[in-house]
């Protein structure tokens, strides 16, 4: 059966900030602090989704999460009424407010690990919300992030959706952004390539020192066993500890792929020889892959640039897209090694730029904002398709941004009621126009 790859962005949330939360992501510590534009920002993630359904992708949105997360604050020991939890929370403990108004589920590469019905034992796409557990304002989405993908993933008979694993350390799991799918057709048995930052269980084996592993190997076994995957099509890469020390706090700033191409940095992985050798064995050859060198574009350029959170796509006429933010174009060294594989024989025939600064001012270029599910011809009629991107939709979004969402947020504006009254009317009509159903809190 002919299957496709859909793209399902995050909506950035009304809360969108800098309050630099990210340890180890070198762009949201150096904007900490500075003022964002959460309709902007929304604005240039909508962009980018209508642009890719106007080449004929399948482009679906994700909803953002209630923020602030008033109930979290609850569990943490504020009290009163829902203004005097945010007035107590910026003078108490303002950094763990700022975590709790954080819109970082804009980044759905981080909501899940998607395996399609291709690979699985029971021939059905199953999802698996990311735990995030390194980094604590993002180890709170993972129960409404579910619900979400529940209300855009509906029909049982296609979709499995399980719990996230158990919120500890030692099962530390990143979702897709360090889980690629590779394949000769959408429709067949691909490969699974899951890549992790350290073991949790064996501290002798090499590890960072500088900046954390976020996920670890027994988060990605666990997740394969849940989704009932064949295990010679499964390939386990540890990322090298060296370039996670550099700032590549998950796999896709080092590294993206799609089909049966592979586009990484040449000190991507450990033992990275070997790992291209299993994934062109596990793939039965005609395995491609673009290897950049380091004299060509250092770990430091590809950090700044975001040359590898770029988004591999196969367009309708056979071509392959290469979609890059604009700082890939500001970047001496990435603009010339991109011009030259172009002008070259080059799997990558096209490049597309995109504006997304407020997005990667705060760590997440066009591959952080999206989540890759590969549906057949079935399952692309089954999911919600109030969520498929499409001109109504996007008129109907950027309508909805404009009339909800500010131009302008600070750190210090976290705790004004009007910001958690604006979100949650903001949110409660979002969910009408994408027949969500009730998958907030302050819903049910």
């Amino acid at each position: 059966m002919k299957a496709f790859e859909a793209n399902f962005d995050g909506l950035v949330g009304p809360t969108h900030n800098y309050a630099g939360l990210s340890f180890g992501n070198v762009a949201s510590q150096q904007h900490g602090a500075q003022a964002s534009n959460p309709k902007l920002a929304a604005k240039q993630g909508l962009a980018k989704m209508k642009a890719l359904h106007d080449m004929g992708l399948v482009q679906g949105v994700l909803a953002p999460q209630e923020r602030p997360d008033i109930g979290t604050l609850r569990q943490l020991g504020f009290s009163g009424s829902d203004a005097d939890v945010l007035a107590a929370a910026a003078k108490q403990a303002p950094r763990i407010l700022a975590a709790c108004c954080s819109a970082s589920s804009m980044w759905t590469a981080n909501a899940a690990t998607v395996s399609p019905s291709a690979d699985t034992a029971n021939s059905k796409v199953h999802f698996t919300p990311a735990n995030l557990t390194n980094k604590f304002h993002r180890s709170i989405e993972h129960e409404v992030t579910g619900r979400i993908l529940q209300a855009t993933f509906t029909d049982e008979r296609h979709f499995q959706h399980h719990s996230a694993l158990p919120g500890v350390e030692h099962f530390g799991d990143e979702g897709a952004a360090n889980h690629t799918r590779f394949c000769h057709e959408y429709g067949e048995a691909g490969v699974e390539l899951f890549v992790y930052g350290r073991y949790a269980f064996d501290s002798s084996k090499p590890q960072p020192t500088r900046y954390p592993a976020r996920h670890t190997y027994e988060a990605s076994e666990a997740v394969a066993r849940k989704h009932g995957l064949d295990p010679s099509r499964v390939v386990y890469a540890q990322q090298n500890p060296a370039v996670i020390d550099q700032g590549v706090f998950h796999n896709d700033v080092i590294a993206v792929g799609n089909s049966n191409l592979m586009f990484c940095h040449e000190q991507a992985f450990l033992n990275q020889a070997e790992v291209k050798q299993q994934l062109n064995q596990a793939m039965g050859g005609n395995f491609n892959v673009i290897e950049v060198p380091d004299t060509q574009v250092s770990v430091q350029d590809a950090v700044s640039s975001y040359l590898f959170n770029s988004q591999l796509l196969n367009l309708q006429d056979g071509r392959t897209l290469l979609v890059i933010p604009e700082e890939c174009q500001n970047n001496p060294a990435v603009w010339t090694y991109l011009s030259e594989l172009q002008e070259g024989n080059s799997p990558i025939d096209e490049l597309k730029v995109f504006d997304l600064k407020q997005s990667m001012s705060n760590g997440g270029g066009p591959a952080c904002l999206r989540l890759r599910v590969v549906l057949n011809e079935q399952e692309l009629t089954a999911f919600n398709q109030s969520t498929r991107m499409n001109d109504q939709l996007f008129s109907t979004l950027n309508t909805w941004v404009d009339k909800h969402y500010r131009d302008r947020l600070t750190e210090a504006d976290l705790a004004d009621p009007l910001l958690l009254q604006e979100s949650r009317a903001a949110l409660d009509e979002l969910t009408q126009i994408m027949q969500l159903g009730q998958v907030y809190p302050f819903q049910r």
